[in-house]
């Protein structure tokens, strides 16, 4: 299949089954290497997501995938809230939220009992949930379908790098195909081709960091039960002594079964049918789902580690999602944290190619996404050493405290079953243009903007543009003033306005909002700025700071 079949193709797509035609390109036989603005090495949701925006930017993008096939098996399944709002601003949010299982809820136990519950979105007024369990086929599957409706992207499918070498202004890339090697010459290059990046390899570099000694299968069955989207997580259970369990619905009957093995476990011996169906209906008898009919789908055996690059970027080549950084996968902060990379690099690099920045922002997607690198990892290694205790008296500080959070508000925030996703807050990002006035709240500069109810929908969603935004609230004097400022700073801004009345009291207790306050987002929805009443001045002033061309 080519890629732009797939708007006309049948519904439903079984997108573990597509193979994309492999289809020489003119540029092969080029006297010499063609050039072009931007390259993406990797066709998975971050480099898909990556394309798409940029494309969405009217910037030519060419996609390279060494394979012609969307991923195998479910892999990453829990996409959190800001990534649903990604995907509204890509285009394909919708789709994902109506085929994902959405849910809010788990639930932690400690051998057959359980310790307590946890709600992630207790406050209403939210376009998206907290998360929704999605195959990373499904998500793939959209995003391509997306992308093949851009004809700024072109996809070339079994083409695989095998050489980078960087030369001032442009970086040349070797392509094996099919047909034999071609060069291609690239102003940037987005190393999106994950965990074993051969970008990264060829370049010399590697992932600094701490592998865990454990091992966990992932085992997918199918079932027909009628039971709540929850996400149930057990310590020490009696199924599967001395280790932890977690299970999440999927899309389509599927569940999803993690099972804590050891370090001396063989991945290859426990990956095998025979040996995988006896844990998984040791959970059913111990469970609600007793007596229940299921089919093992599809099983793998991973090892915890976490680790990162010590630079996103080498020059003319830009690193993101597990091609720089990657994660224990308990928590859910690998795809969602490597879509928040690819819409930090989005407009950067489509400011810096219409000559609208300085490279050095550039320098600010590395800085940004390496710090937010560094808070995933830091909670996904809490969370794994609370998993895992590798000694006896790790074993019993993590089970007294379990005990006491049967009972007790204070034991449950240490309890570590694996801190999910939340977008970093980029503090200290040099983007950010630090507040003159008095605020509360969330909305600090750096922040991802909360979404909330608008009069004609919500506010993420009418902000889903390509440009720098204004959120104006109110409509007396001191809005009125705010609006001549904006008025008289002549920048290229999407201006909203919101009224102060009862449609709009959420977005404006979210924002701390008083008439005439002003908040300055990037295109990739960050709070920059906020005022009670800017000046025209200081919106040239943070604009172009958040350019970095202060």
């Amino acid at each position: 299949m080519k890629l732009q079949e797939l708007a006309g193709a049948e519904r439903p797509l079984d997108y573990q089954k597509l193979v994309f035609d492999y289809q020489p390109h003119p540029d092969q036989h080029a006297a010499t290497p063609a050039r072009h603005p931007v390259v993406i090495v990797g066709a998975g949701p971050v480099g898909l997501a990556l394309a798409i925006d940029l494309a969405q930017q009217q910037v030519p993008v060419v996609l390279l995938d060494n394979d012609h096939r969307l991923s195998t098996g479910s892999r990453a399944i829990c996409f959190s809230k800001r990534s649903l709002e990604i995907f509204d601003r890509l285009g394909c949010g919708e789709a994902m939220a109506a085929k994902g299982v959405s849910w809010k809820v788990g639930r932690v136990f400690l051998r057959g009992e359980e310790v307590y519950s946890f709600d992630l979105l207790p406050e209403d007024g939210h376009a998206r949930p907290a998360f929704v369990n999605l195959q990373q086929y499904y998500v793939e599957g959209f995003l391509a379908e997306r992308a093949a409706a851009l004809p700024l992207i072109d996809v070339r499918w079994q083409n695989k790098v095998t050489g980078v070498e960087q030369k001032g202004d442009h970086a040349l890339l070797t392509i094996e195909t099919p047909d034999g090697p071609y060069q291609l010459q690239a102003d940037w290059v987005a190393a999106c081709d994950g965990s074993r990046s051969a970008v990264r390899q060829l370049l010399g570099q590697e992932s600094h960091g701490r592998v865990f000694r454990d091992r966990f299968l992932i085992a997918d069955v199918k079932m027909k039960v009628d039971f709540p989207a929850e996400r149930w997580f057990w310590f020490d259970p009696d199924f599967h002594r001395n280790q932890s369990v977690l299970l999440h619905m999927q899309p389509d009957g599927v569940w999803r079964i993690d099972f804590q093995l050891g370090w001396d476990a063989d991945p290859e011996v426990e990956k095998r049918p025979e040996n995988i169906m006896p844990r998984v209906r040791a959970l059913l008898e111990a469970s609600p789902f007793k007596g229940a009919e299921v089919e093992l789908e599809w099983a793998s055996v991973y090892t915890f580690a976490c680790q990162r690059m010590d630079a996103f970027r080498h020059g003319r080549v830009l690193f993101a999602g597990d091609a720089a950084h990657g994660v224990s996968p308990f928590g859910a902060r690998g795809a969602n944290s490597g879509l928040q990379d690819a819409e930090n690099l989005a407009w950067k690099l489509a400011a810096v190619l219409r000559r609208q920045a300085p490279d050095a922002l550039l320098d600010s997607y590395a800085r940004e996404r390496e710090m937010a690198a560094d808070e995933n990892i830091q909670n996904s290694t809490r969370a794994t050493d609370f998993i895992t205790p590798k000694s006896e008296i790790s074993r019993l500080f993590r089970d007294a405290v379990l005990q006491l959070a049967r009972r007790h508000e204070f034991a449950r925030r240490m309890v570590n079953s694996g801190r999910l996703s939340v977008p970093a807050t980029l503090h200290g990002s040099v983007l950010n243009t630090e507040d003159a006035d008095g605020f509360a709240g969330r909305m600090v500069p750096g922040a991802v903007a909360a979404d909330a109810p608008v009069a004609d929908g919500w506010l993420l969603q009418r902000l889903a543009g390509t440009r720098f935004a204004a959120v104006v609230f109110g409509e007396g004097e001191g809005a009125q003033a705010s609006l001549r400022a904006l008025t008289a700073a002549e920048l290229p801004l999407q201006v909203e306005r919101l009224p102060l009345d009862a449609a709009h009291a959420l977005a404006a207790a979210r924002y701390d909002a008083q008439d005439g306050t002003t908040y300055l987002l990037r295109p990739d929805q960050h709070v920059c700025a906020r005022w009670r009443r800017p000046t025209a001045a200081a919106l040239r002033a943070a604009h172009d700071r958040a350019l970095a061309r202060a």
